[in-house]
């Protein structure tokens, strides 16, 4: 998708040019461009470095440290950082849980845990699903008591990601049994070190271990830890949810396996011949592209849409949904570009932190375990076939 950039933006461009050819260390783009397993501690220096930069909340409003671009300047960062490698942002601070700080949050919460989210001292994660409480997650069982100065909370949360490297959850929980189920929902910050917690990994189909469960037993929990009112914290968990689903489009992060995709098809032959000169092969790729463009260009208008504190409304279920079908149809594309070498050689290939030699094409290795993740892509974040229903309701009104 090519745009006519004004000059302040092409100005703009090549300041986030000269700021990655100088920062991102190579150490991390090689890791992030080759599909590898990247650190805490990787994606901590990431953070300092974009903080110092005062790049790392692009989201925010600037008072609370945001930075001030425009829809378009978000665009440029976005696909500049997804063509030299930089690793994605965890979400689940800067992007989810300060957005419901910022516009539902007590003053108190927004002067405690804004700083200490831009500063990496927090690492957040989201404490939604359960069993039982995937895409109807209205139905959550997770219950949190209200004893005057303290609640107490017991239940389960699962599919919680990166949890392990947690000290911070925000949850949703039941706090009102005699209403209907999203009326009775709150929302909690909980300290992971609380006593009663109980964290235990899950292997995913990847061999990789990035989710978890996590228990809790008798929490106590301060009220002042509540944000906004009691028992509206569904309003607040659809709120975060659209800048979820947002972000989960990763238009960038499309075009820059797209590249990928095309240079792995440029290199691998079929009849002698690259196997993009395949005319099969190439109008999958066609067909990918035009979607992807049609894609980058209704994220362009819903960024522009919310701009000066607005909400992503229906619109980012629709982003949801094709960016994810978009990403996976490239990830099997490049599967399917490489044939046997897609398979792991070795049982250690399929862990997402194997450093070790591969007996297959370095290139092709690690889109195994890549691939195999990214089925989650059109699952979690509220799976595609309910994002579907809420197009179908919100937009549609059927």
């Amino acid at each position: 998708m090519n745009i006519n950039y004004t000059p302040e933006e092409l100005a703009f461009r090549d300041e986030v040019r000269s700021f990655l050819e100088q920062q991102l260390p190579a150490d991390i783009a090689a890791k992030v461009k080759g599909f590898r397993h990247l650190s805490k501690e990787d994606h901590q220096r990431w953070q300092r470095i974009l903080s110092k930069q005062g790049w790392y909340a692009t989201h925010w409003p600037s008072e609370y440290g945001g930075v001030d671009w425009s829809p378009v300047q978000k665009h440029i960062w976005d696909e500049e950082s997804c063509r030299y490698g930089v690793p994605r942002s965890i979400p689940f601070g800067v992007n989810m849980v300060a957005p419901v700080i910022i516009k539902f949050g007590s003053e108190a919460q927004k002067q405690h845990y804004l700083p200490r989210i831009l500063s990496g001292e927090d690492w957040w994660c989201q404490g939604y699903s359960e069993p039982g409480a995937g895409s109807d997650l209205a139905s959550l069982k997770t219950r949190a008591v209200n004893h005057g100065d303290h609640y107490l909370v017991n239940g389960q949360k699962t599919w919680t990601t990166l949890g392990q490297h947690a000290n911070m959850i925000f949850c949703l929980v039941r706090t009102n049994t005699e209403v209907k189920a999203q009326a009775g929902i709150s929302f909690l910050l909980i300290d992971m070190d609380t006593p009663g917690i109980t964290v235990r990994p899950i292997r995913t189909i990847d061999g990789g271990y990035e989710v978890n469960e996590v228990f809790f037993e008798d929490v106590k929990v301060p009220v002042e830890n509540l944000v906004g009112e009691e028992d509206k914290g569904w309003t607040y968990a659809k709120y975060l949810l659209t800048y979820e689903r947002t972000g989960l489009a990763g238009i960038g992060l499309s075009k820059a396996a797209l590249s990928h995709l095309k240079a792995l098809a440029g290199r691998v032959l079929k009849n002698g011949r690259p196997l993009i000169e395949d005319t099969t092969f190439s109008q999958r790729i066609a067909k990918i592209e035009i979607d992807l463009m049609a894609a980058g260009i209704s994220n362009l208008r819903i960024i522009a849409a919310v701009e000066g504190g607005g909400m992503p409304g229906a619109e980012s279920s629709m982003l949801k949904v094709r960016g994810t079908e978009i990403r996976q149809s490239i990830n099997d594309l490049a599967r399917r570009a490489i044939g046997p070498y897609a398979l792991p050689f070795v049982e250690e290939e399929l862990e997402l932190d194997y450093d070790g030699e591969y007996l297959s094409d370095k290139d092709a290795a690690p889109l195994a375990p890549h691939y195999f993740n990214n089925r989650k892509l059109s699952i979690f974040g509220g799976s595609n076939e309910i994002q579907k229903n809420i197009v179908t309701k919100m937009i549609l009104g059927l």
